[in-house]
């Protein structure tokens, strides 16, 4: 009986695609042609000197570098030259670039009823800051390592709408002040309420609300508003700050400092709140 000899099928090999980033990693054309008229006005070109790099392609490389927390010198090269990015990038924090950029698409989506003032709330969060730097303290939380701290305050759907970075050691309710202050935006003069965790629960907190008109809703140490049944007896509204939070940690040029000045790594957390409005911004208009 002669052998029957099988033969293995070998299946083609697979073509490589090339790698396409998601819309997250890059700007869209229609957030690209409002950022660029914020551009030409605050950042012109010069009428004299070499031809300035696409500042497209410059912007979406420190969108990469934000989202993906790499070092500059690591930006791929179809962003254009790493070094040219940073110069871009540290004369754009100089000149408040992003945050005009976060304050003009907050009155964008303000004007399209996008914006809900009636419900606010401030949170902090820490991270590591492994390069030391400017405004860098001992995290209590991490045996006194280096870190940094961030107070955000943000609309009744998460919007982000004030940030302030301070050192991990400092503790919230001395940067409640700062953070109600440097709102990107004018309030409109509605009435409005501020929630607060435990945390700000002290005589520092009270007089920073109390120069503010908000209506303070700050909870109390050992309270829980529960009625007769167990039930409490208003919806809760500070996770949305705490959500925020969690949103900004998904770039991992925050999630971990490296930026040693501390313009620049307020510079790239102005960005990623400018991000974060872009987002709405597009779902409002499809």
């Amino acid at each position: 009986m002669k052998a029957v000899t099988s033969l293995q099928h070998t299946p083609p090999a697979k073509e490589k695609k090339s790698r396409v980033r998601p819309p997250i990693w890059k700007v869209s054309d229609q957030a690209w042609q409002m950022i660029q008229a914020i551009l030409d006005i605050h950042y012109p070109l010069k009428r004299k000197g070499q031809t300035r790099t696409a500042l497209r392609s410059v912007l979406d490389g420190i969108i990469f570098r934000l989202r993906s927390g790499c070092q500059w010198n690591q930006i791929p090269a179809e962003f254009g030259d790493d070094s040219t990015i940073h110069r871009h990038f540290q004369k754009m924090c100089e000149i408040g670039i992003f945050e005009r950029l976060w304050a003009s698409l907050i009155q964008h989506c303000d004007e399209l009823g996008q914006v809900d003032w009636e419900w606010q709330s401030v949170d902090c969060a820490m991270g590591k800051a492994r390069s030391g730097g400017e405004l860098i303290g001992p995290n209590p939380t991490d045996r006194a390592k280096k870190g940094v701290k961030r107070s955000v305050q943000v609309e009744a759907d998460g919007g982000p709408i004030s940030v302030v970075v301070a050192g991990a050691n400092v503790h919230d309710c001395k940067l409640l002040a700062d953070t109600l202050e440097v709102i990107v935006v004018d309030r409109p003069k509605t009435r409005q309420h501020l929630c607060l965790d435990k945390g700000y629960d002290n005589p520092t907190g009270h007089k920073a609300v109390a120069a503010t008109t908000y209506i303070p809703h700050i909870r109390r140490i050992g309270e829980e508003k529960l009625d007769t049944a167990g039930q409490k007896t208003n919806p809760a509204r500070r996770w949305v700050v705490e959500r925020t939070l969690a949103w900004l940690s998904k770039c991992r040029g925050l999630l971990v400092r490296y930026d040693k000045k501390a313009l620049n790594f307020l510079g790239l957390m102005q960005l990623a709140c400018a991000l974060i409005w872009v987002r709405r911004w597009e779902r409002s208009l499809a």
